[in-house]
């Protein structure tokens, strides 16, 4: 039996964190929605070896959003700036100053070694701290052929504490994905979904059976269930593991009665 004890799910409110989440962070939430992910969390038996199926250093509880998770992926994405100490450093060398970034700073060992994450309103950078670096020391940085290098004033400090922008066309399809996805899972029907997303009176003049609300409706449910079982680390543009139970799911939402 369908469990609509959600009821509405959740409202829009729930969801405006998800508009400031960078390609990791949204990869997380659509991974802990997976439920054979929740089912391996629950077990939680060799963990490591369960843990990589999913791309993950270490298994991370399913039931944290991306607000207060740390999931540790295994190495991969292109973002990821690596900072070690200057072995020969010039004299105007820039300085490792953690207290002098600007911004929520989360500072965690993720399995392998320090992570330091740093969000702002407009910015979320990810560093890898090197074994024996320390507060003051002169740093070179290191990053993924084909990554973007932020600014070094960035790395270490000018992080500003800029005026939200408005959110991209991006931010708001992984909004109503997620929406979306969440609803389908308590089983919800995709009228249900676009009622939820856009109002009963979108739905009552623009639901037809050949309509653009449907279509609109039936993509986003046909693509959270796709990053759900495997997509997600192609949004965070990270290499798929070898082996893992959700690789041959990719294939599952074009088949699923669910959305047609």
């Amino acid at each position: 039996m369908v469990d609509r004890s959600a009821g509405q799910w959740h409202p829009t409110a729930a969801y405006l964190y998800v508009l400031h989440l960078d390609s990791l962070a949204l990869a997380w939430e659509y991974l802990r929605r997976n439920p054979d992910y929740r089912h391996d969390w629950l077990r939680r038996h060799r963990q490591s070896e369960a843990a990589h199926r999913w791309g993950l250093r270490l298994l991370e509880d399913p039931t944290l959003d991306a607000r207060d998770a740390h999931p540790a992926w295994l190495p991969g994405h292109t973002a990821v700036v690596q900072i070690h100490p200057d072995v020969d450093p010039p004299q105007d060398a820039a300085v490792f100053a953690f207290w002098h970034i600007l911004g929520h700073k989360q500072l965690l060992h993720d399995g392998k070694g320090l992570a330091l994450i740093v969000r702002s309103p407009s910015h979320c950078l990810r560093f890898r701290l090197a074994p024996g670096l320390e507060e003051g020391m002169a740093v070179v940085y290191a990053h993924r052929s084909g990554a973007a290098m932020p600014a070094h004033d960035h790395v270490l400090g000018a992080i500003l504490a800029a005026t939200k922008p408005r959110p991209t066309p991006t931010a708001l399809m992984e909004l109503h994905t997620l929406q979306a996805l969440d609803a389908t899972l308590t089983g919800a029907s995709l009228r249900e979904v676009a009622e939820g997303l856009f109002g009963a009176d979108a739905v009552a003049t623009g639901w037809h059976a050949d309509g653009g609300l449907r279509a609109r409706v039936r993509r986003l449910a046909r693509r959270g269930d796709a990053l759900m079982h495997g997509g997600y680390l192609r949004l965070a543009q990270l290499p798929p593991p070898e082996k893992g139970r959700f690789i041959e799911a990719q294939n599952v939402p074009d088949q699923n009665p669910r959305f047609s």
